[in-house]
């Protein structure tokens, strides 16, 4: 019995279903699909019991859901139709040379369907229209911007590398030049020597920035046309000097062109040769001595320790000088110590030219007020009264002076 409906459903499904649905034959076809339904089951199942009986309800809603998809089928077929006849329509226009869009999607041509008049339909054509052609503008500037772009950072690039080339086969030779010039100068040159013993009286942040100005010094010395045999005496490899030399250097460091020992100087000179410069020394340096050997002390002391480098030069025995700062300068404030970086541009500069003036432009501009040219006295009465104005102090006294000087000149008139 199930196989038999089962059989039906698929029958009246590909048969009478669609015919119905085309010739509008909807009241008739209940009883019609009845009959066919019941009469090749009385022929077959002669032998059932009476009591078996078909459920026609069951039945109802068979038939009743065949038709629901066939109408969903039809109408779906009819707008496809609807669909192409309209893209076909579309791509007439735009043939002819209406503003009608190139591409249009399934979406914008069911809304164009839609549209209740020709002139809804024409203003969403439009628009359309319109809309692609912004879109092309922007996709041909993007394209144009991009090719500019690249034109650019290909003749950057050009350049770049021609200027990249030219700078590094620059450098090369002058890395020649200079590393040959030093080479010279461990030979035949005048040495130079720093103190590496002062670790113990600075912190751990002195001792960087003390080799930070090391570094410049061998930098400045390197480029220079004479340059000093640099010595680093006193000098131990597990020290935090050592330490901040390979964080500077690096690989570099066992390639310097320099001398380091851990022996004292004056084991390695003879004393009557050695002069150490120090802030605190009494005699005062008059001219460079091609001669000598200086000694400078590698120390950078902010809580300004006086006496500490004289005291070690005394102990050894060794000559000590002070550069003649107060001779040529007009001293401002503050201590007369120097960086290491400083001390080496004016000893470099002293032993090429000779000119104190020159060796003692390097010297920090906010130190003094600018070469002395004038006799000493009167610069000194004029830099006490620029430091009474500067710091406020015996601003009376400065006020009584003026209005006596002020009552005498009323007087001699």
């Amino acid at each position: 019995m199930q196989s038999a409906n089962v059989l039906l459903r698929k029958i009246v499904r590909s048969s009478v279903l669609p015919f119905a649905a085309q010739h509008g034959m909807r009241k008739d076809l209940f009883p019609l699909s009845r009959t066919l339904s019941l009469s090749p089951c009385l022929k077959q199942d002669n032998s059932c019991n009476p009591s078996e009986k078909l459920d026609l309800d069951a039945w109802k809603k068979v038939m009743k859901s065949g038709l629901q998809e066939v109408s969903e089928t039809v109408s779906e077929h009819k707008e496809l139709s609807t669909l192409a006849a309209a893209r076909e329509l579309l791509e007439m226009w735009r043939l002819a040379g209406r503003s009608v869009p190139e591409n249009i999607s399934e979406e914008q041509l069911k809304t164009f369907v839609e549209c209740p008049s020709k002139s809804a339909k024409k203003k969403y054509l439009k628009y359309l229209h319109v809309k692609e052609l912004h879109k092309k503008s922007d996709k041909r500037k993007m394209e144009e911007k991009r090719e500019r772009r690249l034109e650019t950072e290909e003749q950057t690039a050009k350049t770049e590398t021609k200027r990249n080339s030219f700078i590094c086969l620059w450098a090369n030779c002058m890395d020649r030049a200079y590393n040959w010039r030093v080479a010279q100068s461990m030979i035949f040159g005048q040495p130079l020597v720093f103190d590496m013993s002062y670790e113990k009286d600075m912190s751990v942040r002195e001792v960087a920035n003390t080799v930070r100005q090391l570094v410049l010094s061998e930098g400045c010395n390197r480029r220079s046309l004479d340059p000093f045999h640099i010595h680093f005496c006193n000098f131990k490899e597990d020290s935090l000097y050592h330490k901040e030399f390979i964080k500077h250097y690096r690989e570099a460091w066992g390639k310097l062109l320099i001398t380091v020992t851990d022996q004292c100087y004056t084991d390695v000179f003879p004393k009557d040769k050695l002069i150490y410069l120090t802030a605190d020394s009494p005699k005062v340096m008059k001219t460079f001595d091609h001669d000598k050997i200086y000694i400078v002390g590698s120390m950078v002391d902010r809580s300004i320790k006086t006496g500490v480098s004289l005291a070690r030069a005394k102990r050894l025995g060794l000559e000590t000088a002070a550069l003649p700062l107060e001779k040529y300068l007009l001293w401002n404030t503050g201590a007369k110590n120097l960086t290491l970086d400083q001390m080496m541009h004016i000893l470099l500069t002293l032993k090429d030219t000779g000119d104190w003036k020159k060796a003692l432009e390097f010297v920090p501009k906010r130190k003094f007020c600018g070469f002395i040219s004038k006799p000493v006295h009167e610069l000194k009465k004029t830099l006490n009264l620029m430091n009474t104005l500067k710091l406020g102090k015996r601003q009376e006294d400065v006020r009584k002076q003026f209005a006596k000087n002020y009552s005498k000149k009323r007087t001699q008139k």
